[in-house]
């Protein structure tokens, strides 16, 4: 006869994480329409209860998983990586594009946010309408300010968000297109903090170039008598 085995005794604040984090870790391998909450209270070791206590339904959990998951990656490598907003623009950019890739790359305990946003990507939920305009419109903007700084140019200008969506777009390749960029050049994945690093200053160096080619105003005017002093 098996011994039924009940689940660990924790305090309502533990098994509330507890079911975020697995329910990401499930999530993210099988899907939210695939997910069951039964697979997601086994991998907690919560009672199959939890989840309506906690969350009130499996819609809910997903959206909380996306919330806790993103916030935790902001936590440990905020967007700017500490740098005060007087910073120049460059360093700026250096650091939201360092914390993007630290950010892809993580190894921690959400490491499988990155999977998960994919997923989301691929097939979206209505979960994303929400984790946009609370996280993901914020960061943008802070981008967007940064790009329309080292442009020269208003806030609203196509140019701002064709090149901030260039700069996101370099660094998310490394994550979407892993298994092919694993198969053709595998040192080029960043496999350390040193090589994200590296890839870190590559892509910055790259998007400056192009940024400079499309500035215009002052910035350019400046630019232009500088090359001419040398």
């Amino acid at each position: 006869m098996k011994t039924r085995v009940n689940p660990p005794i924790r305090s309502q604040d533990e098994t509330r994480r507890q079911l975020l984090e697995a329910a990401g870790a499930v999530f993210a391998e099988t899907g939210f329409r695939d997910a069951t909450v039964r697979e997601i209270c086994r991998v907690a070791q919560a009672n199959i209860a939890a989840v309506n206590y906690h969350f009130g339904d499996k819609e809910t959990l997903y959206l909380e998983v996306l919330r806790y998951a993103h916030g935790k990656a902001l936590e440990k490598h905020p967007p700017l990586l500490g740098l005060p907003e007087s910073a120049p623009p460059e360093k700026k950019l250096r650091a939201f594009i360092h914390s993007l890739l630290l950010r892809i790359f993580d190894k921690g305990p959400t490491s499988w946010h990155g999977k998960l946003m994919s997923r989301e990507m691929i097939e979206p939920t209505g979960a994303l309408d929400s984790l946009v305009e609370e996280r993901i419109r914020p960061m943008s903007n802070q981008l967007w300010k940064i790009v329309a700084e080292i442009l020269d140019c208003p806030l609203n200008d196509e140019r701002v968000r064709l090149c901030s969506f260039s700069v996101v777009s370099q660094c998310v390749f490394f994550h979407h297109c892993r298994p092919v960029v694993a198969r053709l050049f595998p040192q080029q994945l960043p496999q350390d903090a040193a090589s994200i690093e590296r890839l870190a200053e590559h892509i910055t160096a790259f998007s400056l170039a192009a940024m400079r080619s499309r500035q215009t105003g002052s910035v350019a005017r400046r630019q232009k008598v500088l090359k001419w002093k040398k």
